[in-house]
């Protein structure tokens, strides 16, 4: 179609001029956006400084898309420290939704910071980030301060700080993070973090007091319910927990950590306020050393904690319905901590029912090590339950027990642990105080120096029992009214003052255990004598011929002209002191052997500088032979004319330390560090008619009394 010239010059006219109208209308919308926001970060800036006290400093501002701002810089300072900045960043970009900007409710989302830095102080009287925790409003119920400090709101205004200033859509890249107090010292560096409809991802580089660390981080969060799933993984290599080290002696790692926050319920009350937090926390390859818990790493493949906790003013609590799982081992913990007006804790653990074989192979490596390969039968269940208030001590009340359903031992052990080995020759290292091996012998008929019990004399046998065990031969191992006695003595003088260990406890520590003393040692010492004791791997008279052909009775250092070192066994000790066999020995001679028990390297100071016994040593004499009269276990007549003296005609009489005087007062020496803590049941003693302890085999048969 032929267009004339003057059509095509209107035409052209009325293009350009729409262009240039458009092009004009663009100009105004450039023009007025960029005054929008400049209103709209104008009004973030007055928004978030009448929420807290600080100075926010926003840097140009313009739109690099149709729809993206670019910030360039921030920076926020505190008014209190106003020299003291605590975040910058070098650009910052976000999505602004242009229709909400010219309705004068500007959106941002998906919010980009470059190049952060954020920078917490703490000195001795300030810090330069507190005000961003919320303060409670003033509680017209009065508060009983008395009661200490409440956890439950420090906790619940941490969560609140954390949740509430979480963005929706969020990437940070290159944000460091610094911490820098009197005592520590934190420093993040986030080469990635970012965060889109809750979804989190990222890793970081985290050196906490000194404690390096290279993180992953994956999972979920949901601000509103106060949820949060997190995975923390360690990238290259496990994970070691910080402040542990600093603050507590400790070395704790894990290759990897869920973390689960299920929500949370704070609720105000007349002590100010309770919170309830519900969730989980599991962890892969978890490690735990500290040298008072275990001589070697405590490490649990997988363990995990379902938590339903409770936290008010100056207690904690693990309510009912939490759980722990230690490998294929389940367990359900209740536990209340009370801080004031005094300490208290209350505890109570039971256990699912758990197959013999589950049970054995879940137990941590680092604490069970010696019933490593046990193997057996049937079901085993664990409960433990105690109490304890510090204003109160005698109210300590502990109760521990291990219980079996059809339950058989098919295999003993690996190697030199193998429980049954107390049924035969077996060979037997002791060790000094400095964990050097002094010497090794046979423990059994093929060694000469092995005494049968039968060729014991029966007054060592009936003193050992009455003042180091006197329920031995009833009982399944443990006392626990002994165990408690011996722990409240203990708390109240803030030293291991008294020992508890039964017979049971002393052999299978010497026979299958090291002399170290951590928790984790004392542990697998009770579940050793649970076994020998529960499934009669040895009969009891076997057990204490075991114990009395390896106990010390003396100096470590003596050298026998055979060239044998120390005293061990009951054959060394009657012809160390005595020259005699064991079979010849007389009530004083078993009562003066029974008394050096607990603290061997103490018997030359047992004299006085006339020969004569010492009244300590005279009054442990009266006491037990009148409790074995009670028993039954000697005559009167033996009691009556009883000496109180000693005829050293053994090796013993030259390292005696004979006093400058005569003994005038009671005197007990601190107890040393030998390879048998006592049991001190000297208070506990059946003198006649007294109720069985718990854990006591009734119409079990003793010994005979000497005829």
């Amino acid at each position: 179609m032929y267009i004339s010239p003057s059509r095509k010059r209107l035409i052209f006219g009325i293009l350009g001029s729409f262009a240039v109208l458009l092009l004009l209308a663009f100009a105004v919308f450039q023009w007025k956006r960029q005054q929008l926001l400049t209103y709209a970060l104008g009004e973030v800036k007055a928004k978030v400084e009448r929420k807290y006290p600080v100075i926010l400093t926003l840097g140009p501002a313009q739109f690099v898309g149709f729809k993206t701002v670019e910030i360039s810089g921030m920076s926020l300072v505190p008014r209190a420290t106003p020299t003291d900045t605590l975040l910058t960043a070098r650009r910052l970009q976000a999505s602004l939704s242009v229709r909400s900007l010219f309705a004068g409710r500007p959106v941002f989302s998906e919010l980009e910071i470059l190049t952060a830095r954020l920078t917490a102080r703490k000195t001795a009287t300030s810090n330069n980030y507190s005000f961003l925790v919320k303060k409670q409003k003033a509680s017209t119920v009065p508060v009983d301060t008395t009661k200490g400090t409440n956890y439950g709101l420090l906790l619940n205004q941490v969560l609140e700080a954390a949740f509430d200033n979480v963005p929706g859509q969020a990437r940070f890249r290159d944000f460091y993070v610094s911490y820098l107090s009197v005592r520590h010292t934190a420093f993040l560096n986030l080469p990635e973090l970012k965060i889109e409809d809750g979804d989190i991802s990222g890793r970081l580089t985290a050196n906490i007091d000194s404690v390096s660390n290279e993180l992953g981080i994956s999972g979920h969060i949901e601000p509103r319910d106060y949820a949060l799933t997190a995975r923390v993984y360690g990238v290259g290599g496990s994970v070691q927990l910080p402040y542990v080290p600093r603050r507590f002696g400790a070395m704790v790692s894990f290759d990897t950590v869920l973390v689960r926050l299920d929500g949370k319920d704070f609720e105000n009350n007349s002590t100010g306020g309770e919170l309830s937090v519900r969730g989980s926390v599991a962890a892969r390859n978890f490690s735990l050393y500290h040298p008072k818990l275990a001589a070697d790493e405590i490490e649990v493949k997988s363990g995990a904690l379902d938590f339903v906790a409770t936290l008010g003013r100056g207690t904690v609590a693990l309510e009912k319905g939490s759980q722990v799982t230690v490998n294929k081992i389940v367990m359900y913990p209740e536990i209340s901590v009370r801080m004031k007006p005094s300490r208290a804790i209350a505890i109570k653990v039971r256990s699912a029912e758990t197959q013999a074989n589950d049970f054995f192979s879940s137990l941590p490596t680092g604490i069970f090590d010696e019933v490593r390969g046990v193997q057996g039968t049937g079901t085993l269940t664990y409960s433990m339950s105690g109490s304890l208030d510090m204003a109160q001590v005698d109210s300590l009340r502990f109760d521990s027990r291990l219980q079996g359903k059809n339950f058989k031992l098919t295999s003993f052990g690996e190697g030199e642990q193998d429980l049954s080995k107390l049924n035969t020759a077996f060979q037997h290292t002791v060790y000094n105080d400095k964990g050097d091996s002094v010497r090794t012998f046979t423990v059994g008929p093929p060694n000469q120096d092995f005494v049968p019990y039968n060729d014991v004399s029966p007054y060592l046998i009936h003193a050992i029992t009455t003042a180091e065990d006197p329920r031995f031969f009833t009982h399944k191992g443990f006392m626990e009214k002994a165990f408690v006695k011996s722990a409240i003595q203990n708390i109240k003088e803030k030293r291991f003052a008294r020992g508890g260990s039964t017979l049971s406890m002393q052999l299978v520590k010497n026979v299958f255990l090291t002399r170290q003393k951590t928790v984790a040692r004392k542990v697998e010492e009770a579940l050793i004598v649970w076994l020998l004791e529960n499934t009669r791997i040895a009969s009891k008279q076997r057990m204490f011929e075991v114990y009395l052909n390896i106990i010390e009775w003396g100096p470590s250092k003596y050298r026998w002209p055979s060239g044998k070192r120390g005293v061990y066994g009951v054959k060394d000790a009657a012809l160390f002191y005595y020259g005699k066999r064991p079979s010849e020995l007389n009530l004083s001679e078993s009562l003066y052997l029974a008394s050096i028990i607990p603290k061997p390297k103490y018997s030359r100071y047992s004299f006085d500088a006339y020969g004569g016994l010492r009244s300590s040593t005279r009054y442990f004499f009266r006491l037990i032979a009148n409790i074995m009269v009670t028993r039954g276990l000697i005559r009167d007549a033996d009691r009556d004319n009883m000496p109180y003296s000693l005829s050293l005609n053994g090796p013993a009489r030259q390292f005696m330390n004979f006093a400058a005087r005569p003994d005038t007062t009671r005197v007990t020496a601190a107890a040393d560090s030998s390879q048998f803590e006592p049991l001190n049941l000297i208070d506990l003693l059946n003198t006649g008619a007294t109720t069985p302890d718990a854990g006591v085999n009734s119409g079990v048969p003793g010994v005979n009394p000497p005829k």
